[in-house]
């Protein structure tokens, strides 16, 4: 199925339609990644970017100066986090899935909240139009894809 070509209302009713269906299968394993993810991330502490040398190299590795959404340097919009792109309360299954981590600034992350990714690009297109490419160039198009497969 080509998702190229689709408007944003399909991709999000399609997403959901996926999401749901794969939600009530989840296995033993899914919620073992779930927690896996908490433990990655947080050993000791509440940070953002993570506790563990292992999460904090991953974030020092995939991100640099500044926020791939608004453009602005880190440390003006309250720091670095580690979001995933499709939110592991609807995706669980994916909560390890390294292609759908990325980091972003804390706000953000606070706007996306646990929008859909599709969701979240037309809230990006009606509320900061200016920052819609850089939505759009993030987009987890083979994440999204795999949903269908």
């Amino acid at each position: 199925m080509n998702l190229e070509n689709k408007e944003l209302k399909e991709l999000f009713e399609l997403a959901n339609k996926i999401g749901n269906q794969r939600y009530h299968k989840l296995t033993h394993q899914d919620f073992e990644n779930y927690r896996k993810f908490d433990y990655w991330r947080y050993i000791n502490g509440d940070y953002e970017c993570g506790t563990t040398q292992e999460s904090k190299d991953w974030v020092r590795d995939n991100s640099d100066w500044y926020c791939p959404i608004c453009e602005h340097h880190y440390s003006e919009k309250g720091g670095k986090t580690i979001d995933h792109k499709l939110p592991r309360s609807q995706y669980p299954w994916l909560s390890m899935e390294f292609k759908n981590l990325w980091v972003i600034c804390k706000v953000c992350n606070q706007d996306k909240g646990e929008m859909h990714w599709y969701e979240y690009e037309h809230y990006i297109f009606v509320h900061y139009p200016d920052l819609y490419l850089a939505v759009k160039a993030a987009r987890p198009s083979q994440l999204l894809q795999s949903l269908n497969d």
